[in-house]
Order: structure tokens, then C-alpha cells, then sequence
């Protein structure tokens, strides 16, 4: 084992025994076994709902029965992100972790601590005999990061906690009253592929190296995005009369995309023309990008013909106008809290090539109104270039509740540990709480959580003394839980 050094020991196991178990959202089945196998164990009450999801119950410790029942909530689910050069294969493999000195990381990958550590908590807490609770229900949701989609099927009368506890906040200072709500946006057309005349010379136009994260909690960086830095560069070299035939760039959704590849052509009396517009362009983009991406690539290098055809040339200009205009990143901060995201959006994926062009974006909001204007804006900029947009995944914000009873329990928690003020927040990300309340509007939810970087990139690390924080936080929680 990479982490038996660590403490406490039971939620780094846990941790540990969490990613041998391939999970990408949407891929489950295995996780779900290992969590009703790990229920079936300890010879509690474990059952799967009709969606996935699996509920493990525990009774209270002696003395702790007359307490309100607590629902302990993480998703078992996990983005999977590699570095193109990282050979793996998540469908067979665990993730291959190393310490570093105060951080966790994996080699290559995204690490899984989005949500694994709040998953581990909770089974350590479901494995002891030490530990003093209040009756328990822990409930492990699917499909958190590819629509939500365990919160959403989740049935209303499963559950009988009156407080809810989400481990899923990524800064172990803060405490979580609110998220943001999204929808995804998809843009397609189709096209018929023209052929070329063999005076030309293709190329292969790559960015790498860029930061990535997390298309909610990260937005607000300034961080560059694949699509759009490739897209800028295309731009630049239309007055070439270039003939873009693919681009391949981003992956999910809710992940900055850090990667993106364009093949195109362009006469061949042009070569040194091509080389040092896209010289020109890259070094401006570079230094523009230096504090917050300076590993960022981009390369040009010759190639041979691809099998397939190019873009005509009215389509592939109004895809790179369009990909241009198109809103990224932050669109609106919000009035009401300091320092907050209200509204963004993300492209996170662009492919092109064989007839079919397909963008997907994922507009974020923490007001309603806001979030369908946005996506309204963006689906009138796709449509000027004859694409279809549609929008799914749609699910709602958490709206703050600044009088709830168990936001005071955790703010005098954590002054009387610690010896500061938390910092209460709403977060631009999408919590599971949102949804979670239309099934359950009496329940009283906060969410919380250790220090978490770089989520959905192969930069994800977890701070290892800020999981011991949140470890003695959240059982110091669990000891002042009201009565019923």
C-alpha cells in the first residue's frame, strides 16, 4: 500500500481500496458492487435504488439516539482525465498514487480525490466501533459528473435524515450554503467533405501543456482553454486561405479543456507565411498566458495527407467566427457575494471531421434567469452558423439559507477547534445539493470538505494535513448534531 504511513489511517485506506476500483461516471458497476460488498461486510443495512445509488444505514451510538439522523453524502463517481503522453486505461485499471510531500497526486491522471476522500470518510466512519454518531443513513450517489444523474433519480421517500451532510466542498476553510446550477449546450452540424489539390501542404497544429481543472471552482482563474486557443489561431491564418479539415480538443464537460488538435492545409507557396503567423500568434498567446499556463504548447509541424476530406470553405469560416464569438469563462460575477462566480460557460469539447461538426459547452449559474439567458446566447451564436443546439442536463442551484441550524452548528465547530472564523461561502461549482433539495426540502444540507487542487486534471492533488482537519472536523460535527 502507497498510503498506510498516512493519518488517520482508516480514511487513507479506504481512500486507497476506493481507487483499485475503476469508477468514471457512467462506468459504475463496479463501484457499486464494491460499495453494497463493503455494506454486506459490516452487516448493515445496505440497499441500491432504482438509479444506482446505495444507501448504507447505521444506528446510533449509546447515548446519541435522541440526535436528529444525519445523511452522510459523497458520489462515488470520478473524472477521468490522462496527459496524452500517460499510457492508461481506466477501465481496468486503479489509480496509481504517490506522496509528495504534503500532497497525494497520481502519476499522469486525474487522482479521484473529487469525491473519493469524502466516500472514504464516511466508510471509515460506517467501519468503527470507537466513533460517536447520531443515527446515520450514507448516502453514495452516481453519475455526479456527467449530469448529476444519481441526485436526479434519487426517490423522495428513501431517505429519513433531517440534516444533510455533503463532503464534497474542495477548501478545507470554507463551508458551503450554495452552488450553482448548469445546463449542457450542444451544438451540431454535418457537412460534405471536399477534396483537395495536391499543391498544398498539411499540417498538425497542437496545443498541450495547459493547467485544466475544474470548469466551476477553476473558472474564475483565468485559466486557457484548448478550444479557443487553437480556435485563435486558425482565425489567424484564414487570410492564408487555409483548409481545415479536423480539430480534435477538450474531453468532458465540467473540465477546463487543456489539450486541442487541428489539422488543416494551406498552399504550399504559403509554408513561410503559415510558420510565422502561427510563430507570431503563439508567442503573444504565451506571454499573455505566463503566470497562470506558462507550460502551455503549441507546435506546428508538417504532415502527410489525411484520408479524409476538408471543410468547405464558407462552413469552415463560420465555425471559426463562431468558435470565436462564442462566450467562455466567466460572464457575469455575482451581486450578492463577494468574490463569486454567478455565471460562466465552458467549451469544453470541439470535434471536427468526417462530415460532423459537434460543440459542447456547460453553462453554469447560481440564478436561474441568468443561467437560460446565457444559454440562450450561446445557442443563437451556433445557430448563425446553421448548427442545431440543444440543452440537457439541465439541474438547479442550491440557494443559501444563512438562518439554517446546522450552518451554526459547524461555524461554532470550527471556531471552537481551530480557533477562526470559517469561511461561509456559496460556490460556483454544482453541488448534489441542489437537486437534492427538490426531493427533500425540509432537509437542513451544508457541504464541506478537505483541500483539493486541480480537480478533473491530471494535476488533481489532496492536501494529506488538510484531510486530517477535515477528519477531526466532521467527527467533532457528528458529537454536536442537535436532538430531534
Amino acid at each position: 500500500m502507497i498510503l498506510e504511513q498516512l493519518e488517520p489511517k482508516s480514511v487513507w485506506e479506504y481512500f486507497e481500496a476506493l481507487n483499485a476500483v475503476p469508477r468514471a461516471s457512467k462506468k459504475e458497476e463496479q463501484v457499486i458492487q464494491f460499495m453494497l460488498d463493503f455494506g454486506a461486510r459490516l452487516g448493515l443495512e445496505t440497499v441500491q435504488d432504482k438509479v444506482g445509488n446505495v444507501i448504507i444505514r447505521k444506528a446510533a451510538t449509546n447515548g446519541m439516539e435522541n440526535r436528529k439522523t444525519v445523511v452522510l453524502q459523497a458520489h462515488v463517481d470520478m473524472v477521468h482525465q490522462k496527459n496524452n503522453d500517460t499510457d492508461f486505461d481506466f477501465d481496468t485499471k486503479g489509480i496509481s498514487m504517490f506522496i509528495d510531500g504534503d500532497w497525494v497526486k497520481a502519476n499522469g491522471t486525474t487522482l479521484g480525490a473529487d469525491n473519493g476522500v469524502g466516500v472514504a470518510a464516511i466508510m471509515a466512519i460506517l467501519a468503527s466501533e470507537s466513533i460517536a454518531h447520531p443515527p446515520l443513513e450514507a448516502l453514495f450517489t452516481i453519475g455526479e459528473e456527467t449530469g448529476m444523474t444519481g441526485a436526479k433519480g434519487l426517490q423522495g421517500n428513501l431517505l429519513k435524515g433531517e440534516i444533510l451532510l455533503n463532503l464534497d466542498t474542495e477548501e478545507d476553510t470554507e463551508i458551503d450554503i450554495g452552488c450553482a446550477g448548469g445546463v449542457d449546450v450542444t451544438a451540431r452540424r454535418t457537412y460534405i467533405p471536399e477534396k483537395i489539390s495536391n499543391e498544398v501542404v498539411f499540417y498538425t497544429l497542437t496545443v498541450k501543456g495547459l493547467h485544466g481543472g475544474h470548469s466551476g471552482m477553476e473558472i474564475h482563474k483565468g485559466l486557457g482553454n484548448a478550444n479557443k486557443i487553437i480556435n485563435r489561431l486558425l482565425y489567424s491564418l484564414l487570410p492564408l486561405d487555409i483548409r481545415l479539415a479536423s480539430i480534435d480538443g477538450g474531453g468532458l464537460r465540467n473540465a477546463i479543456p487543456r489539450e486541442s488538435v487541428a489539422v488543416f492545409a494551406a498552399d504550399e507557396t504559403t509554408d513561410d507565411l503559415v510558420l510565422s503567423v502561427v510563430e507570431q500568434e503563439s508567442a503573444a498567446i504565451k506571454q499573455e498566458f505566463t503566470t497562470v499556463d506558462n507550460d502551455l504548447e503549441i507546435t506546428l509541424k508538417r504532415r502527410e495527407k489525411p484520408s479524409a476530406g476538408v471543410l468547405p470553405v464558407d462552413i469552415q469560416t463560420k465555425l471559426i467566427q463562431t468558435l470565436y464569438a462564442a462566450p467562455n469563462g466567466v460572464y457575469r460575477m455575482s451581486a450578492d457575494f463577494d468574490n463569486l462566480v454567478e455565471t460562466s460557460n465552458n467549451i469544453a469539447r470541439v470535434k471536427v471531421g468526417g462530415g460532423k461538426i459537434t460543440v459542447k459547452c456547460l453553462t453554469r449559474s447560481s440564478v436561474e434567469s441568468a443561467k437560460v439567458d446565457l444559454a440562450n446566447a450561446i445557442k443563437c451564436c451556433f445557430e448563425l452558423m446553421d448548427a442545431e443546439v440543444s440543452f440537457s442536463g439541465d439541474y438547479p442551484g442550491w440557494t443559501p439559507n444563512p438562518s439554517s441550524e446546522i450552518l451554526n452548528v459547524l461555524k461554532s465547530t470550527y471556531t471552537n477547534l481551530f480557533g477562526d472564523e470559517p469561511h461561509v461561502v456559496a460556490c460556483h461549482a454544482g453541488l448534489e445539493c441542489g437537486i437534492l433539495g427538490s426531493h427533500y426540502p425540509q432537509m437542513d444540507m451544508i457541504s464541506f470538505g478537505p483541500t483539493i487542487l486541480g480537480a478533473h486534471s491530471p494535476q488533481e492533488r489532496v492536501s494529506i494535513s488538510s484531510v486530517q482537519k477535515f477528519w477531526r472536523f466532521l467527527l467533532e460535527i457528528l458529537k454536536q448534531i442537535p436532538v430531534k
